[in-house]
């Protein structure tokens, strides 16, 4: 008779070979310590107050490996030098940070001409030459526009068959969702800056996730909360506080105590790739004024709906204290 044991011995051993209980690479324990994530930062640094809290999570996140920052332009409405902004913006907080060896490039100056018209640069250079040298993943971290990106692609069409995933913080709301106001807001800021790489960069095959307006405007943060959490961590918490308090006190119209950190998401996308809700949609050509239409078949994008910020701030905010008191 087959005891009480056995029986169990026997369903967990059948268990473990069923096709309904495939292994996993999680049922066997690393031979070696695990490749850190390769990233390439992409930023309108000067642009907002946001950027520099995703770039200095990133820079002090022991598990990205960054490989460049490539500065980019976010048109012409804030500023007619807003690639040398971003530039100067971003060495101003790797001077903070007193990173000497991460590399720095400059993005495309500006819009592409046309969907078939590439912007010849250092940063899209970056790009390709990170995407062909290794088989490991490359995400690239989007959080302005796409110009940089697009002329890559169109540079080196091969990148749609490596292990490339571009991360981009842009875009209007999906499913009739209103924008900023509720209302007419114009066009989302990042997208407005260069449809036509958007265009290109959707509908180029490559794997896209995107976080949309109506997601990254759910990233805000109070001047209380930022100063009780960092306000005190040092030169790096000081400055990245007050610049957001000051930007806001320069450029919007109406009092503020707050302000969305959107562009962290996309760092938090790699540090916690099971912490948002995704959906994926078929992918979208953008119009002129930059609305939704119908785009190539067959193209997909893969579209953040949430976010867990909790996890975001509380990690980000934790590392800028720490990198204080290791100062």
């Amino acid at each position: 008779m087959t005891s009480h044991r056995d029986a169990l011995d026997a369903l967990d051993r059948a268990r473990q070979t069923s096709s309904l209980n495939p292994p996993t690479v999680q049922d066997q324990p690393n031979a070696a310590p695990p490749p850190r994530h390769r990233v390439v930062l992409d930023t309108d640094a000067a642009n907002e107050a946001d950027d520099q809290f995703a770039i200095v999570h990133a820079l002090l996140s022991p598990t990205l490996d960054v490989r460049g920052v490539v500065a980019a332009h976010f048109g012409l409405r804030r500023s007619t030098t807003s690639l040398a902004d971003s530039r100067a913006e971003i060495d101003r907080l790797l001077a903070l940070l007193g990173d000497t060896t991460t590399r720095v490039v400059d993005g495309a100056e500006t819009w592409i001409p046309d969907e078939a018209t590439p912007i010849d640069c250092e940063g899209a250079r970056l790009i390709i030459e990170e995407a062909m040298s290794e088989d490991a993943p490359l995400s690239v971290l989007v959080l302005g526009p796409l110009s940089t990106v697009a002329s890559a692609l169109l540079l080196e069409p091969r990148l749609v068959e490596r292990d490339l995933t571009v991360i981009w913080i842009g875009g209007p709301p999906y499913d009739g969702v209103l924008g900023r106001t509720g209302g007419d807001a114009g066009i989302e800021f990042n997208l407005s800056n260069d449809i036509a790489a958007a265009n290109v960069v959707l509908g180029s095959g490559v794997r896209v996730i995107q976080v949309p307006e109506s997601t990254y405007r759910m990233c805000s943060v109070g001047y209380h909360e930022l100063q009780e959490k960092i306000g005190e961590a040092g030169e790096l918490g000081a400055y990245l506080v007050r610049q957001l308090i000051e930007w806001n006190d320069r450029w919007n119209p109406s009092a503020i105590e707050r302000r969305s950190l959107g562009d962290s998401p996309a760092v938090g996308l790699v540090l916690n790739a099971g912490g948002g809700v995704i959906r994926r949609r078929p992918a979208p050509r953008f119009t002129d004024d930059g609305a939704l239409a119908l785009g190539l078949a067959g193209r997909t994008v893969d579209v953040v709906e949430t976010f867990d910020t909790r996890y975001l701030f509380e990690d980000m905010f934790a590392k800028i204290r720490a990198f204080a008191a290791s100062s």
